[in-house]
């Protein structure tokens, strides 16, 4: 019949039918070879073979009902006479094979983000696609694209070739608009029915993260990821009594020498006074773009990527059992700035109205300090000028360069040595106006395609047969900050500031089960030889812990709405929050406790021999404290608590 149908085609929309099947047989084959790829990482029991190719051909056929609308109406409405037209024709056929190269450009691209991020195209991507220019000149930079994009262009030209001839029969067939009509209504009742019974929430199926990305289609993903770019917690989480998870929520993150200005719903405002002299002390806060422990000899690597930070990390406090509270830059930086868990959806940097936030700058705006944020990219790139600015910072990013300064860039922006050497110059032009300086650096050269200056390490640049990729990429940023600190030690200033180095987020965060704990594991570090003994600390804790623990260090008095604790301090309970954009996770005591939507709570327990995800209820030691942290977040975000008023040094009240 489908034969007859395509040789002899009886109805206009045969071409359809045709391009649905290509199309359909394409992500057969790719969700195969990522199967076969995927293969050591997956549990192969017959349930979850039909699971992945079953569910995975339903999210594929919904794709396609949703693409082929505009099409269906289209050939609805069109007279015979003028869909023989020589134009329409033309049209149809340049429109057919734009449609096939399309999809075989994304399969490809598919290809490449999951060797990356070992996922589907989700959140991440959609992220990507607002910068254009940034991920277009990376692209160029990784892949060899145009003999790609050539690639691409004979294999679509041949299998068009082949449905031409229907095509062209198709568009010949004269039919009456009540037949175009049945047919019109049948397969447009299919996006219909997925639309109103499909969704994320099938995907999942599998306690195994990969299960279910094989599971899935990634341009559904993407267009689905576009729709929902936040999440409503009260909507898709468990939740808990306000009243209750409030008073949980301020006794958790209550200092002993803190005070609770404000008795209201999660308002956790408070005033820290110090128990010694304030220390006025510089500090230059550098974000490493990846930079996952496990680059670092200390946690285990053989290959000497880190020889300078292996040595350096000696000489201050290093903590050992740190951890990033998210997959992307925008989630560290929230982390870092705001103190604040990651709530569902896209970071806080991302969101509109992020203004007049009670950060780490504005603490120390507040005590005369010059606050800035230095950036080697455009800062426009996921909002962070905006962010930033709007939260008192003075920018500095790759726009403010000049030709001179720049001795290597790539797509992400200038390497990490002329942005430490402008961070240089900026503090040396601070210090001069007897000021003390805040300055939070993000770098950027320890991203692909990893390129960086020639002849600085013993490592080619660059991806592919001949670049040494990531390792490259991590050993140059080792070399920048050593050549960083070999700088700052000639300055004047130097004795009296507090270097301070952590990542931004692992390299890589896919992993098997719920949120691998080992793919969130950075390293942190504060050095100032002056002022602050050498040693570990291996308490858990993670990147909202920050801003209390360094402004304790400089014995700060300060108004905080944070949530982290000094990690330094007496009694500092242990634990690390830990996400994606869905998961909300917190790790204690080797148990890890997941928040997912669908209101479901989990338990990984990451000392097991084979880890398993356990659903449990609200009863569980620490849920309720897990939930206030991340209930209270939204809350406080919801409501703009956290915010101060320009004219004045107050907190803002619901």
């Amino acid at each position: 019949m489908i034969d007859k149908i395509f040789i002899h085609p009886k109805t206009r929309f045969a071409m359809l039918f045709q391009l649905s099947i290509i199309v359909l047989a394409s992500f057969l084959s790719l969700r195969i070879v990522l199967f076969v790829r995927s293969w050591p990482l997956i549990d192969h029991t017959l349930l979850e073979w039909i699971y992945i190719f079953g569910l995975g051909l339903v999210y594929d056929i919904a794709f396609v009902s949703y693409f082929y609308i505009p099409f269906v109406l289209l050939l609805l409405v069109l007279p015979n006479r003028w869909l023989g037209n020589i134009i329409c024709k033309r049209l149809a056929e340049v429109t057919g094979f734009l449609i096939l190269y399309g999809l075989f450009f994304s399969l490809v691209g598919e290809w490449l983000f999951w060797n990356e991020f070992g996922v589907r195209f989700n959140f991440i991507s959609v992220d990507y696609l607002v910068y254009r220019r940034e991920v277009t000149d990376n692209i160029l930079q990784s892949y060899p694209v145009f003999r790609i994009l050539s690639m691409l262009f004979i294999i679509t030209a041949f299998i068009y070739s082949r449905v031409r001839p229907s095509f062209v029969k198709a568009m010949a067939v004269g039919e009456d608009f009540s037949p175009r009509g049945g047919f019109a209504v049948c397969l447009l009742l299919i996006p219909c029915l997925t639309a109103l019974f499909l969704n994320q929430s099938q995907r999942r199926f599998s306690n195994n993260n990969y299960v279910n990305e094989l599971a899935s289609n990634g341009p559904y993903q993407l267009f689905s990821a576009f729709r929902n770019n936040t999440l409503d917690y009260r909507q898709f989480y468990v939740t808990g009594d306000d009243n209750a998870l409030s008073d949980l929520l301020k006794q958790a993150v209550a200092e002993p020498d803190g005070h609770v200005y404000h008795p209201g719903l999660y308002n956790i405002s408070k005033r820290i006074e110090a128990k010694a002299p304030l220390k006025r002390l510089n500090v230059i806060l550098i974000s490493v773009e990846s930079l996952s422990a496990t680059f670092l000899t200390r946690f285990g690597q053989q290959k000497n990527l880190t020889p300078f930070m292996d040595d350096w990390f000696k000489n201050g406090t290093l903590f050992t059992n740190f951890y990033a509270t998210g997959t992307r830059t925008t989630r560290g930086l929230e982390a870092i700035t705001l103190s604040i868990p990651p709530t569902p959806g896209r970071s806080v940097v991302k969101r509109p109205g992020n203004g007049h936030m009670y950060s780490l700058g504005k603490v120390f705006k507040e005590e005369g300090y010059d606050v800035s944020y230095l950036y080697g990219g455009r800062g426009y790139f996921d909002n962070m000028t905006a962010f930033f600015s709007g939260n008192g910072y003075r920018i500095v990013d790759q726009t403010n360069f000049s030709d001179e300064e720049v001795t290597f860039k790539n797509a992400w922006g200038v390497s990490d040595e002329d942005l430490y050497n402008r961070a240089i110059g900026e503090a040396g032009r601070v210090y001069a106006s007897k000021k003390p300086f805040f300055f939070h650096i993000m770098t950027t050269s320890n991203h692909q395609p990893f390129t960086y200056p020639e002849g600085k390490i013993d490592l080619i640049p660059g991806e592919g047969v001949n670049g040494s990729g990531r390792n490259g990429g991590v050993k140059y940023a080792d070399y920048a900050l050593g050549q960083l600190i070999q700088k700052a030690k000639k300055q004047p200033w130097f004795d009296d500031t507090v270097f301070v180095v952590l990542a931004d987020h692992c390299a890589s965060s896919a992993g098997k089960i719920g949120l691998p704990v080992e793919k969130y594991h950075i390293p942190f570090f504060i050095y100032a030889p002056r002022h602050i003994q050498a040693g570990e600390v291996d308490l858990l804790s993670s990147q909202i812990d920050l801003a209390p623990t360094l402004l304790s260090l400089l014995n700060f008095s300060y108004d905080s709405f944070f949530f982290g604790k000094d990690i330094l301090a007496p009694g500092f309970k242990e634990r690390a929050f830990i996400a994606n954009y869905q998961k909300l996770g917190v790790l204690k005591d080797k148990k890890l406790l997941i928040l997912s939507p669908g209101k479901e709570i989990r338990l990984l327990d990451t000392n097991a021999t084979s880890p398993s995800l356990d659903k449990i209820d609200a009863s569980y030691p620490f849920v309720k404290e897990l939930m206030a942290y991340y209930q209270g977040a939204d809350y406080l975000l919801r409501n703009r608590l956290n915010r101060w008023s320009d004219l004045g040094n107050k907190f803002a009240e619901k």
